[in-house]
């Protein structure tokens, strides 16, 4: 099948069909006025030279002057053309069709698939989902209809075919021997996508993601794997981070809640624990709480051991009796766990976040633009006026769901500068402004492309788990091991990453483990880590959870 002819080829074809006649044609005028009007006729031949000099401005030889009103107005016209020909025809017919020829070409066709990844369409969506197949090593292949954006990819460094499947047939041709496929157009063009595909004899994974989610069961009637809402995928997570009841991050503490306590504290920079090691402060010593560890840029870091440093502007996760927590109140600020949860930014994302929190039993609080159902404060979330009469200072959280990344990061810093203390949490757009918004103070920022790409990336690379969120748990085990030491001197932590928050012992609860105390075979042993750490803290000891709920 011959190649088309590109859009800058047929203009230059049509521009050298063109001229001509019109030189001609000029020339029959001139030649007419010339011999009726001036009473000195001309050859043809010399008109079309009249004709050519004139319109490329180069003169006219002897023909100077001319008596009669017409000639001059036809004299005057075909100069005017002239000019107007050598303006355009550079920029507008010569100069693309030189570009399109200079340019390397782009691929039309599907290069070997064996092992590879297909991506149709390219976004911020499936940015992440990119990088990450990148980083495992698995060849991938971008499918893009416009070829601007083909060529911005191609010069990026992705392997890219330019194509449209509504044009090209047979474009999936090759297409069977993927490893996996994965939409990401709109919905119309994605379920021809899928449906092509599957016509060319493709059997694996086939992942889509969609804008409505109405679409999910048709495209995966018509022969989807999955089918994924990246606009709900990442509502949910900002819901989680921002509600405990969404997703708790703290499993358990309910077997401790009558004798412990769970409290977050922010790190001011002019704080004593900032910048300083766990092991100089002394807090289990001197306070006798448990840290757990500090969300520092996002992300939740248990903590090692002695050496770990307390960074300023981290939220501390600590646990100890009501009374200790307090003690620390002085030293570090503590997190506001009452009030509504701020929404700033009421599109797709945020009509769902909302409505996650809703059915959680969370209040929330809208702050958009433009009056609409559902907008409890409407104006701009930069003025300050705007964020006290939406009580953000009262707050227990404020998500900012706003769909440009550029409005979401000076927001972020109108908001901190408002309220230092308030969790804030961020959708982004683009994963490269995951760190601006951290940079102006954000607590939680969380790009589309982050969340859409693990969910389908699990599914890619058959991954055993998708982590959205950092979970610590609190489980009853048996002393194991532990019996006859100082459960400080066991170095738990050091070996596992679990830490000991407290001993069981007959119907009380030591928090404070005094220099004597030592751990009876009798006593109930109380521990917190992530799963991973708490499964080798159960091979390390010799132990196991007591399924037994706590008596008092």
């Amino acid at each position: 099948m011959p190649a088309p002819i590109r859009r800058s080829t047929r203009r230059l074809v049509w521009l050298l069909i063109l001229l001509p006649l019109l030189i001609c044609v000029l020339g029959g005028l001139y030649m007419l006025g010339m011999t009726y009007l001036e009473g000195n006729p001309r050859s043809f031949l010399r008109s079309v030279e009249w004709a050519a000099e004139t319109l490329t401005t180069t003169g006219y030889g002897a023909d100077a002057t001319w008596q009669h009103p017409l000639m001059n107005l036809l004299v005057i016209g075909t100069q005017l053309l002239g000019m107007s020909i050598i303006v355009l025809i550079f920029p507008l017919y010569v100069l693309p069709y030189l570009e399109e020829q200079f340019e390397a070409r782009l691929q039309r066709t599907l290069p070997p698939m064996q092992g590879k990844v297909l991506i149709q369409g390219y976004s911020p969506a499936v940015d992440s989902l990119v990088q990450e197949l990148r980083r495992e090593g698995v060849g991938l292949v971008i499918l893009e209809q416009d070829d601007a954006a083909a060529r911005t990819l191609r010069d990026r460094g992705y392997d890219v075919v330019a194509g449209n499947l509504e044009e090209q047939a047979d474009l999936l041709s090759g297409v069977a021997r993927a490893r996996a496929l994965v939409t990401n157009g709109d919905d119309h063009t994605g379920a021809s996508f899928i449906m092509i595909a599957r016509e060319y004899g493709f059997h694996g994974p086939m992942l889509a993601l969609c804008a409505d989610p109405l679409h999910r069961t048709p495209m995966e009637q018509i022969g989807a794997t999955a089918v994924f809402t990246p606009s709900h995928i990442l509502a949910a997570a900002l819901a989680a981070r921002a509600s405990t009841r969404i997703s708790p991050r703290h499993e358990g503490l309910r077997l401790v809640g009558d004798y412990l306590d769970l409290g977050e504290f922010r790190v001011r920079a002019d704080s004593p624990f900032a910048g300083r090691q766990l092991g100089e402060l002394g807090l289990r010593e001197r306070y006798a709480i448990t840290l757990l560890g500090q969300y520092v840029g996002g992300r939740f870091l248990q903590v090692e051991g002695p050496a770990t440093r307390i960074e300023p502007g981290a939220i501390l996760v600590a646990v100890g009796s009501q009374e200790s927590l307090q003690r620390i109140e002085q030293l570090a600020t503590p997190i506001n766990r009452q009030g509504p949860i701020v929404v700033a930014g009421y599109g797709a994302v945020g009509q769902k976040v909302v409505e996650m929190l809703r059915d959680a039993g969370e209040e929330t609080v809208v702050i958009d633009s433009a009056p609409r159902e559902g907008v409890d404060v409407v104006g701009n979330v930069l003025e300050r006026h705007t964020l006290a009469r939406a009580g953000v200072g009262k707050a227990k959280a404020m998500i900012l769901a706003l769909s440009n990344d550029s409005a979401g990061v000076f927001a972020a810093a109108v908001v901190r500068d408002y309220d230092g203390n308030l969790p804030l949490i961020a959708r982004v757009n683009r994963a490269p402004n995951v760190a601006r918004l951290y940079t102006v103070g954000a607590d939680f920022a969380l790009s589309i492309g982050e969340v859409a790409g693990q969910i389908i990336a699990h599914h890619v690379l058959e991954r055993a788990d998708v982590v959205l969120e950092d979970q610590l748990k609190f489980v009853r085990v048996a002393p194991g091991r532990l019996v006859g030491i100082h459960p400080w001197q066991a170095q738990a932590r050091e070996k596992t990453g679990a830490a000991i928050v407290a001993v069981q012992r007959g119907s009380d609860v030591v928090v404070n483990f005094k220099p004597g105390f030592i751990v009876a075979a009798d006593d109930v042993v109380f521990i917190c880590g992530s799963v991973p750490c708490l499964e080798k803290y159960f091979e390390e000891f010799d132990t196991q959870a007591v399924a037994a709920p706590l008596q008092h």
